[in-house]
């Protein structure tokens, strides 16, 4: 009987040895130490990151950074460069526990050097604002700019169904906000209004000025204030159930203005088994998604919250979500009226963070923008119902001005 291993066809001694000869100094990969095993169920590989060099070895060690598990022959076209790892994770055909980030930043690092298809996504990072920002870009480069912008508490890969589809004809850039993710966690604000600012400020480092800017929840409301803030920057907006301003609830306000940062600098450990269900409650029918998925983001949101500044971060925004100003000369639902760049606004009957009904107080605001609520949906479309989502999205683009 072949072993997984040697099945046939597929070396991973020799390909893993091959991609490895070189060192890693000068990717965003060059200051990681990190342990990364391949699993093909039967015999595994332990890829050693140390600060810009790597070493491969037969077997498993204890408390790996990330586990990558699939068959030999996808492990093996995704090591080769042959297939992208981000596409065979939204598959299916792959499954990822640990590191969710790292393994995002990995695609493509074992390639040989040979053209890759444009559309597989390669890991950044730049400076925008003074901040170390992480990022993945797909797409042709001359192609129109579209920025995807993540939820709260949620990192770059909450919105790879978009970034897959959209990098055939757009060039995609899907940055970890600040405080989120493989970004830096400074201390700051973290206002719709700061974070608009850095928006403008990564456009600029990315070369990527008059974008259309798709937001998802807390993404959606930055969205928002780019293009309140910037309307030159932006060349269109699409929100996937972006968090507005509360309406109700103002009582609240006092108790949130106690709430202070910076006591989530006190250790906090996530439980991984009530993260999950935490994330299923964002979706209308959670069976939807595999649980590999779910388990994969878990482990994020548990890895992201070992790191103080990131739990401040989280803590600012959450805060700021609740102190936002509805109403008044500097209120959210009365500066919303004056949005100048185009807008698609895209809610969920059964989102129970924010709900569909924000979406007749937006149509009076804004009463030329579309807005469609999607059916038996939650809180993140794009990978609830994926297909109707981005037909939504590719039908709205197709009507925006030519840049």
């Amino acid at each position: 009987m072949t072993s997984a291993a040697h099945a046939p066809g597929v070396d991973l001694d020799a390909l893993l040895a091959s991609r490895l000869r070189r060192t890693l100094s000068g990717s965003v990969l060059g200051d990681r130490v990190a342990t990364v095993v391949f699993d093909v169920g039967h015999s595994q590989w332990t890829v050693e990151l140390d600060r810009g060099r790597s070493r491969v070895r037969r077997g498993a060690g204890p408390e790996p950074t990330l586990i990558i598990r699939g068959t030999p022959s996808v492990l093996a076209d995704v090591i080769a460069g042959r297939a992208s790892g981000i596409h065979a994770f939204l598959d299916g055909q792959v499954t990822v526990r640990g590191d969710l980030g790292l393994s995002l930043q990995l695609d493509g690092l074992f390639e040989d050097g040979s053209p890759r298809p444009v559309s597989f996504p390669r890991a950044q990072e730049v400076l925008a604002m003074g901040i170390r920002t992480a990022y993945l870009e797909a797409g042709p480069a001359d192609a129109p700019p579209i920025l995807l912008l993540h939820g709260l508490g949620a990192t770059n890969a909450s919105l790879l169904p978009c970034l897959s589809d959209l990098s055939r004809d757009h060039r995609v850039l899907a940055p970890d906000l600040p405080g989120f993710g493989q970004s830096a966690a400074p201390a700051a604000s973290y206002t719709p209004a700061w974070y608009a600012a850095w928006v403008e400020a990564f456009q600029h480092a990315v070369g990527a000025r008059r974008a259309v800017v798709l937001g998802n929840s807390l993404g959606g409301r930055v969205a928002l204030e780019a293009g309140l803030t910037h309307p030159r920057s932006v060349r269109g907006l699409v929100l996937l159930t972006p968090s507005p301003a509360f309406r109700r609830l103002r009582q609240l306000v006092p108790a949130a203005r106690l709430m202070r940062p910076g006591l989530a600098h006190l250790p906090v450990r996530l439980n991984h088994r009530l993260v999950v269900e935490s994330i299923r409650g964002m979706f209308s029918d959670p069976d939807r998604l595999s649980t590999s998925w779910y388990d994969a983001a878990a482990d994020e949101c548990v890895r992201v919250f070992r790191s103080s500044a990131h739990r401040v971060s989280f803590f600012s925004v959450a805060r700021q979500i609740f102190l936002e100003e509805a109403h008044g000369r500097n209120g959210f639902w009365d500066r919303l009226a004056g949005l100048e760049p185009p807008a698609l606004f895209i809610w969920g009957d059964r989102d129970r963070l924010v709900p569909a009904s924000f979406a007749r107080h937006v149509t009076d605001a804004l009463p030329l923008a579309h807005s469609v609520v999607l059916e038996d949906s939650g809180h993140v479309p794009q990978f609830e119902h994926p297909e109707a989502t981005m037909a939504l999205v590719r039908g709205f683009l197709a009507e925006l001005p030519a840049s």
